[in-house]
């Protein structure tokens, strides 16, 4: 494994974490019914979704 290849799959792997943590965001805001959903929200898009999300997009960026 090169340092570029690494490289790449860590900018890949922030990049899938802040866009799986900013659509999660708004689609639990669109369909969480609930009195809580802004902190539904924000704790699942960035302690569940986030991380599934740039870890995928890690794995992707360590292979392309």
């Amino acid at each position: 494994m090169t340092w570029k290849r690494l490289g790449r799959g860590l900018l890949f792997g922030l990049a899938g974490f802040l866009l799986s943590t900013g659509l999660s965001y708004l689609l639990v805001l669109q369909l969480y019914t609930r009195h809580d959903r802004e902190l539904a929200a924000a704790m699942g898009s960035f302690f569940f979704f986030g991380p599934i999300g740039g870890a995928i997009a890690l794995v992707i960026g360590l292979l392309v």
